[in-house]
């Protein structure tokens, strides 16, 4: 037997191996999470990783325009409304929850914009309130002022310009100055064209310029008045 033949023998009757057809892919690379790799192919997704990359660099793109400065106080911010003051507690708070600085401008424009004006309004609300206080113990009690407050609205409304009125009825001393003038103590002004009565003289007026609330104080109800009624008297004359 030749030697041929018998290493021919000897190979059909060794069992055969079949070769592995995953034993040539190659494994996955340590630390690739699982959605950057396909298992079936054994080969990176490559669309997703670069869909991932680009996400991070948009993020990081737009992180990097918002400063955060080191300390708190090196933020710069512009005060819309003088009566807000950047607060140094406030800002040490935003920068520890790392505000950049665009964020905290715009905490501080939303206050200007959104809370001035509503702080503003409770103030008016709550002086308006203390001014009605002030003439209900002026005028002897609640039920009392409704009264007056109701007699002075027609009078002043009928017997003063318009502007006058307006402003002497929005303070406590407009007020008394009104119920005063209608109770006959000081010269009142007729509004131009209405008769019926007389209207206003040198010497009313001159004394009424003695009031302080004229020559002390320029309360501007009472120069207006005075202003008016020369006017209207020159006027007359002419």
């Amino acid at each position: 037997m030749s030697l041929r033949v018998a290493v021919a023998r000897r190979l059909e009757a060794a069992p055969r191996v079949v070769p592995d057809a995953t034993a040539s892919r190659p494994a996955r690379p340590s630390g690739l999470p699982d959605k950057f790799w396909d298992e079936k192919t054994g080969q990176v997704r490559l669309d997703a990783l670069l869909k991932s990359y680009l996400e991070l660099e948009r993020r990081l793109g737009t992180a990097s325009t918002r400063s955060v400065p080191a300390t708190p106080d090196q933020y710069k911010i512009t005060v819309k409304n003088d009566l807000l003051t950047p607060d140094t507690d406030i800002n040490r708070r935003m920068h520890a929850a790392g505000f950049s600085q665009e964020q905290v401008q715009l905490v501080y424009d939303l206050a200007a914009e959104r809370l001035m004006p509503m702080i503003a309004e409770l103030a008016s609300i709550f002086e308006a309130e203390s001014q009605i206080e002030r003439l209900t113990q002026q005028f002897g009690g609640e039920e009392r002022w409704r009264e007056i407050a109701r007699q002075i609205d027609a009078w002043g409304r009928a017997r003063l310009p318009a502007r006058v009125f307006e402003a002497l009825s929005t303070t406590f001393e407009g007020i008394v100055a009104l119920h005063r003038m209608m109770e006959g103590e000081e010269p009142g002004l007729l509004r131009e064209g209405q008769g019926g009565e007389q209207g206003p003289t040198e010497a009313g007026l001159k004394q009424l310029m003695r009031d302080p609330r004229y020559w002390k104080h320029q309360d501007p109800a009472i120069v207006e008045q005075v202003r008016d009624g020369f006017r209207r008297l020159y006027h007359e004359k002419g």
